[in-house]
């Protein structure tokens, strides 16, 4: 970009409240930046709009009606919205300007998809393979990833970055830093436990040098994302008939198993570590798709 000026200098003050006051993600600062850069270089180069103060609700409409045109999808522009609607807001409150040019824009509408889940049967074949496939590191891995994901639906995030500190095994709990540095405790069930002693006892033996997280490579390195993934979607594909595999399948998974078998809704986000419960209603829909099932076998006028 060459002439974006004073918006640049605005966006990046505004990354620094993200990184810095409201302790974001450094995943999530990025997406953010990109976002407003692209609406920047948009100003500049379409409209030769280079000051804050010039830009109105024509503009942004323009740059949303450009991203349709290049096939941006619906779930992308929601998103690029909401990112300039907390800029603005940002910018409101540090006095750089009065009102925001973003409460003449509506989102477009999106259905909302559901969850991908594993059936509960599927869920006991997948806890009795890898049990017996944990023989060498990587299959240590493999059984304590799907454990963990499964009977505690945190996130690939939380999991990786889970430090020996945060395994509390004499109150049997974890204590997860979420989203947000917010922390949660997530209670843990007796074979859980066992799985991490086993896996705590044979990664001690077999790194002396290693770094403070639960766990590891091969190497004796903190294991990371691609790692993760690849291990867990792996043995989903041997085991379950899901066509998305990924981490995120059990921790829907683990919330749509405790609903179905009559967790309570509040408790489920919690567990989760929504900041709305609106974010976890969307498994409510398996729930009720399962009663309705229940009704039609079980009501004696069916």
């Amino acid at each position: 970009m060459q002439k974006e000026g004073a918006i640049v200098v605005l966006i990046e003050l505004f990354i620094e409240h993200l990184k810095f006051e409201r302790r974001l993600s450094p995943h999530t600062q990025t997406a953010y930046r990109s976002d407003l850069f692209d609406w920047a270089q948009f100003l500049v180069q379409e409209m030769s709009v280079e000051q804050i103060s010039q830009v109105n609700s024509s503009f942004i409409r323009s740059w949303l009606a450009s991203l349709r045109e290049a096939g941006v999808t619906p779930r992308s522009i929601i998103r690029k919205i909401s990112t300039l609607k907390s800029f603005y807001k940002f910018l409101i409150r540090k006095g750089v300007l009065l009102t925001s040019p973003m409460t003449q824009i509506t989102a477009p509408k999106m259905g909302r998809s559901l969850p991908v889940f594993i059936k509960e049967d599927e869920a006991v074949a997948l806890g009795e393979l890898v049990s017996i496939s944990s023989e060498d590191w990587k299959g240590m891995n493999t059984r304590l990833l799907i454990t963990l994901f499964y009977f505690t639906g945190m996130r690939l995030s939380e999991l990786i970055n889970l430090k020996d500190q945060q395994v509390e095994l004499n109150r049997g709990q974890l204590k997860v830093l979420g989203k947000g540095n917010k922390e949660r405790i997530l209670p843990l069930h007796a074979e859980v436990m066992q799985v991490i002693r086993d896996y705590i006892l044979q990664r001690n033996q077999l790194f002396e040098q290693r770094e403070p997280y639960l766990l590891l490579t091969e190497k004796g390195k903190k294991m990371y994302p691609r790692y993760a993934w690849q291990l867990v979607n792996h043995i989903l594909d041997a085991a379950t008939t899901v066509q998305k595999k990924s981490p995120h399948v059990l921790r829907h998974s683990f919330a749509t198993h405790l609903l179905n078998n009559g967790a309570d809704l509040n408790a489920v986000k919690e567990l989760l570590g929504h900041s709305s419960l609106a974010a976890t209603q969307v498994y409510t829909h398996n729930t009720i798709e399962k009663l309705k099932e229940v009704h039609k076998k079980a009501h004696p006028r069916r």
